[in-house]
């Protein structure tokens, strides 16, 4: 098993990191609804989408970026 965050979309590829270093994927090789931000799992040539690890982190995210931004 493999984790990996889509960074970005380019063309048909998505740009996943893994482990800190950035992959090109075909983007047809992915779920239809992922979108840059969710975090994936690769396993036995497949790719899901780990919704509840995505929340979490988006929520990681906002919290921290409240933080900085609190006046």
């Amino acid at each position: 098993m493999q984790k990996g965050i889509i960074d970005r979309f380019e063309g048909e590829y998505a740009v996943i990191e893994f482990d800190g270093k950035t992959e090109d994927v075909l983007r047809s090789e992915l779920p239809a609804e992922v979108k840059a931000g969710d975090t994936l799992i690769f396993e036995e040539g497949k790719a899901i989408i780990d919704t509840d690890y995505t929340v979490s982190q988006k929520k990681e995210i906002d919290s921290l970026m409240d933080e900085l931004f609190e006046e």
